[in-house]
């Protein structure tokens, strides 16, 4: 019943910040239409660091319990970190194209996560050269933990140090965008949101992963 209840909460709660998005929150200087897409870029940018944070923290569950559970759940959540990464860079193009001029621009915040992207990416080649299941975890949770080193430096740091064009409170006062109390209500809402349908997401993928590894078992 109680799963019932947030499913349905969840969807209600999505659904009022796509139409607080388009319908109730004004449209900031200069960026026109295009700051919908602020409401859907930031919380897939969120959503990609706390998913290669889940998967790091699984992987050294692994390394000290030797368990395997805690390797498929270090796997779930780098597919979903590449995922939001992936709707990220998505929704960060479109924003490029009014900002900047152009889908792609190499400007360092597309760099970076470019290269995120083929790190995460080369994680999955790692497990798929890997027959061994024990050896194959192993190595895929030290991978995955110094993956998740360059993480900072590739979201926060390396775009901060280098010229960008892109809004950042901290540096970029020009190009900062200011919210008034209707952009800044969506905007939690869509961070708060979409941060519960990714807590849903690994919820019932890890089920999955469970009853998965129940029926090896039985079958061994």
């Amino acid at each position: 019943m109680l799963k019932l209840i947030f499913k349905i909460f969840l969807f209600l709660w999505l659904s009022a910040v796509i139409i607080g998005a388009f319908l109730y929150a004004p449209l900031a200087k200069g960026l026109g239409e295009y700051t919908r897409v602020l409401y859907f870029h930031v919380p897939m940018a969120w959503i990609t660091v706390v998913a290669f944070l889940m998967s790091a923290i699984f992987s050294i569950f692994y390394l000290w319990q030797k368990n395997l559970i805690f390797d498929h759940y270090a796997v779930v959540s780098n597919q979903f970190g590449i995922l939001f990464s992936l709707l990220a860079t998505i929704t960060g193009s479109i924003w490029a194209k009014v900002s900047w001029g152009a889908f792609w621009n190499w400007d360092p915040r597309e760099t970076s996560i470019f290269i995120l992207l083929l790190i995460y990416l080369a994680y999955f080649a790692l497990r798929s050269a890997i027959e061994l299941p024990d050896r194959r975890a192993a190595l895929s949770a030290v991978y995955s933990l110094l993956a998740f080193v360059t993480v900072p430096f590739l979201i926060f740091i390396i775009p901060r140090v280098y010229s960008s064009l892109h809004p950042d409170p901290l540096i970029n006062t020009e190009a900062k965008i200011q919210m008034d109390g209707r952009m800044l209500l969506v905007f939690m809402g869509a961070l708060a949101g979409f941060s519960a349908f990714y807590l849903w997401m690994f919820t019932i993928n890890k089920n999955i992963v469970q009853l998965r590894s129940q029926f090896e078992e039985k079958e061994f």
